[in-house]
C-alpha cells in the first residue's frame, strides 16, 4: 500500500490513529443505541404514568360533577417539557378539553382512533402512530362505565435532544482521547525507531557476508526491551560464528538423527523414486535398507498402498502443499499382518521457489488402531447391554398385566371351548414372549449362583421354543440325550448359547433340512483328566465360507443384513469362555462343493468351583 509511510514511527501513529477512530465510533455507535433504548423505554414509562395521572384527575373531576376542573390539570400536563399535547375526549372520540388550543380544531386522528377498541381495563395503553409518534391512553370511568379516554402525546424533540447531547459528548470525548495518544506514541515512538535502525544496519551487515567482525558487536544505546533485543542480536551473530564452524558436525549429527528416529523417514525425488530412507523404513517394508534406493515404491510395497503412497507424493509435487494424515491399512496377506500407517508428505525446497524432494514421515499407528477399535467395541456393547436390559424391563410390565388378564378370564367369565381355546393359546404366547425379555435380559444382567441343571430339562426348552418354526420350515429335528444327564453351570447362559445356535442353524437350514441335537458325558479335549458334557448342534443349511468362520465370533459382525444383531455368537462365545469351556465348530459352504452344513460342538466342564481352573487364554476357541 503506498499511501503508508515508509517508517516504522509513522506507521504506528495512523494505525494507532485510526485504531482510535474505530473505537471511539463503536463506542459511540453503541452508546447512542443503548441510551436510545433506555429513552425509548423511559418514554413509553412515561406516557403510561402520564395518561394515567390525567385519568385518575378526571375521574375525581366527574366525581364532583366539576368537568372544569380538568382543564387546569390537562394544561399543566401540556406544559411538560416532554409533553406534545394532552387531551380528553368522550368514549367516541370527539375531543371535549385539550391541553393548548382549541378543542374543536384538535380532533383525533383515525390511526388513534383506531386504538379505542385496543384499551384494556383498567390498565393505560401506549402506542406509535404516525411519523414516530408516541401517544399513551387510558379510559376514564364514572364508577363502572367508560366516561371517556385521557391522551397523553410525548415530544420526540425532547427525546431526541437528550440522545443528541450524549452523541456531542462521545464526539468530544473520542477527539479528546484520540488527540491524547497520537502525542504519546509521537513521544514514545523515537525510544522504539532509533534502536530499530541499529538492529537494520546490523542487518544488512550480516548478509554482507562472512567478514562482518568489524561492524559487531552493535551499541546499545537504551536500557529497554530494545537493548535487550540488540544484545541478543549481538549474541546470534556470535553464535552464527561459531556455528559456521562447526557445520559439518551438525550434518552429521542430523544423519544420525535420520537413521535413528523412531519414526519412518523416506525421501522422493520428482520421478518418484526412493532417494533416501532410514532403519525405521525399511524394517516396516520388510525389504532391506540398501534395497530402497533408486527404486519406486510398487518395487517395495504392495501394490494398493504403493499407488496410494505414490499418488499422495505426486500431489505434493504438483501442488507444493503438503498432505497430511493419509491412513494406510494393510490386511493379511499383503505384508504379513494387518497394519496401519500414518503418512505425512510435505515438500522439501533447497531454495524458497525451487521443489526438489518430497518427504515423506512414516508413523505405525496399528497398536492406536487397535486399541481404538477395542474401546469403541467396548462402547457399543455396553450401549447394547443396556438398551436391551431396558427394554426387555419394560416389557416385563404389561406382559405381567396381560397374564393376570388371560387368568382372570379363563377363571371367572363363562366361556365356551372355543374361547377358552383361544385363551389358552394366548397364555402360551405371552409365555414365550416372557421367556424371551428373560433371555434378552441375561444378556446384560449375568446369574449370581450356578447350579446343577438336568441336560432333558435345559435343552428342551429350548427346542420346545422353536418348535413353531422347525415345523412351519419343514426341518425334521433329532434329539440324543438321556434323561439323567446333568450339568453344574449357569443354565440361564448355557440356555442362552443352546438358543442362539439353534436360532443361527434354522435361519441358515432351508425348508425340507436337518436340524440335529445331542448331549453326552465326554472330557476335555486339550485337558483330558477334566469330565463335562459335550453338546454337538449339527445342521444342513448352507454353510459357511472361509471369511466367515474367520470373523464368527466378533462382536457385530453378521450375515444377515439389517435383521442380524452381531452379537449373538459373540456373547455365546463369552459364556463358553466364562464356563472354561471350548467350542469347535466345523462348516462346508454350499458354493466349496459336496454336501454343506455346519457342526457346532460345544464341551462344557462339569466343575463345581467354576473358577480358577484354566486361565482363559489355555480355553481360547479351537476353530477346524
Amino acid at each position: 500500500m503506498r499511501w503508508l509511510p515508509r517508517t516504522v514511527r509513522w506507521q504506528l501513529i495512523l494505525w494507532l490513529m485510526l485504531l482510535e477512530t474505530l473505537s471511539v465510533g463503536l463506542f459511540a455507535v453503541i452508546l447512542v443505541k443503548v441510551e436510545g433504548q433506555e429513552i425509548r423505554r423511559r418514554a413509553l414509562e412515561r406516557l403510561a404514568h402520564q395518561a394515567t395521572s390525567v385519568a385518575l384527575q378526571a375521574e375525581e373531576a366527574y366525581r364532583q360533577q366539576r368537568p372544569e376542573l380538568v382543564f387546569p390539570s390537562l394544561r399543566m400536563m401540556g406544559e411538560a417539557p416532554s409533553v406534545a399535547r394532552a387531551m380528553i375526549t368522550d368514549k367516541t372520540g370527539d375531543v371535549l378539553f385539550v391541553s393548548s388550543g382549541d378543542a374543536a380544531h384538535s380532533p383525533l386522528e383515525p390511526a388513534e382512533k383506531a386504538q379505542i377498541a385496543q384499551i384494556p381495563e383498567h390498565l393505560p395503553l401506549v402506542f406509535s402512530f404516525g411519523d414516530r409518534r408516541w401517544e399513551g391512553v387510558k379510559a376514564i370511568y364514572d364508577g363502572a362505565n367508560v366516561r371517556g379516554y385521557a391522551w397523553v402525546e410525548t415530544d420526540r424533540a425532547w427525546d431526541t435532544e437528550q440522545l443528541d447531547t450524549v452523541l456531542r459528548g462521545s464526539i468530544s470525548f473520542g477527539l479528546i482521547w484520540i488527540g491524547a495518544s497520537g502525542l504519546l506514541v509521537l513521544l514514545m515512538s523515537r525510544s522504539i525507531s532509533r534502536p530499530l535502525s541499529i538492529l537494520q544496519s546490523g542487518t544488512r551487515a550480516l548478509m554482507e557476508g562472512p567478514g562482518i567482525s568489524a561492524n559487531f558487536p552493535l551499541p546499545v544505546t537504551v536500557d529497554n526491551e530494545f537493548g535487550d533485543l540488540i544484545q541478543a542480536f549481538n549474541r546470534m551473530v556470535a553464535a552464527l560464528e561459531e556455528q559456521r564452524s562447526g557445520l559439518n558436525d551438525t550434518l552429521s549429527l542430523l544423519d544420525s538423527m535420520l537413521a535413528n528416529a523412531p519414526i519412518g523417514l523416506v525421501f522422493f525425488d520428482r520421478q518418484c523414486r526412493i532417494v533416501r530412507v532410514n532403519e525405521v523404513f525399511a524394517e516396516m517394508t520388510g525389504v532391506a535398507l540398501s534395497r530402497h534406493l533408486g527404486r519406486t515404491l510398487p518395487e517395495v510395497l504392495p501394490e494398493r498402498i504403493a499407488k496410494r503412497l505414490e499418488g499422495a507424493v505426486r500431489h505434493v509435487i504438483e501442488s507444493e502443499l503438503p498432505v497430511h494424515d493419509l491412513e494406510l491399512e494393510g490386511r493379511p496377506g499383503e505384508s504379513g499382518g494387518r497394519w496401519t500407517w500414518l503418512v505425512t508428505a510435505y515438500p522439501v525446497r533447497p531454495s524458497p521457489n525451487k521443489l526438489r524432494w518430497v518427504g515423506a514421515i512414516v508413523m505405525d499407528v496399528s497398536e492406536r488402531k487397535r486399541s481404538e477399535d477395542a474401546l469403541r467395541r467396548t462402547e457399543k456393547l455396553a450401549a447394547t447391554g443396556r438398551l436391551a436390559a431396558s427394554i426387555a424391563h419394560e416389557i416385563n410390565n404389561p406382559l405381567e398385566a396381560i397374564t393376570n388378564l388371560l387368568y382372570l378370564l379363563r377363571g371367572f367369565c363363562h366361556l365356551d371351548d372355543s374361547a377358552l381355546n383361544y385363551v389358552t393359546i394366548a397364555e402360551k404366547e405371552v409365555q414365550r414372549m416372557s421367556e424371551i425379555t428373560q433371555q434378552t435380559l441375561r444378556f446384560y444382567r449375568q446369574s449370581t449362583l450356578p447350579a446343577r441343571a438336568t441336560m432333558e430339562e435345559l435343552l428342551d426348552s429350548v427346542l420346545d421354543m422353536y418348535s413353531a418354526r422347525l415345523s412351519t420350515l419343514g426341518i425334521a429335528l433329532e434329539r440324543q440325550y438321556k434323561p439323567d444327564l446333568d450339568l453344574f453351570c449357569f443354565a440361564g447362559e448355557v440356555r442362552q448359547v443352546i438358543a442362539n445356535l439353534v436360532s443361527n442353524a434354522i435361519d441358515a437350514t432351508p425348508g425340507g433340512g436337518r436340524l440335529k441335537v445331542r448331549a453326552r458325558r465326554s472330557r476335555d479335549w486339550v485337558h483330558p483328566q477334566y469330565e463335562g458334557v459335550r453338546i454337538t448342534i449339527g445342521d444342513t443349511g448352507s454353510g459357511m465360507t472361509e471369511e466367515v468362520r474367520n470373523r464368527l465370533f466378533e462382536a457385530f459382525f453378521t450375515t444377515k443384513g439389517a435383521t442380524g444383531t452381531g452379537l449373538g455368537l459373540w456373547v455365546s462365545h463369552e459364556i463358553i469362555l466364562k464356563h472354561h469351556g471350548i467350542i469347535h465348530l466345523r462348516s462346508r459352504a454350499a458354493s466349496e462343493g459336496g454336501a454343506s452344513g455346519t457342526v457346532f460342538q460345544i464341551f462344557f466342564p462339569d466343575n463345581e468351583e467354576l473358577t480358577g481352573r484354566v486361565a482363559v487364554e489355555d480355553r481360547a476357541t479351537a476353530k477346524a
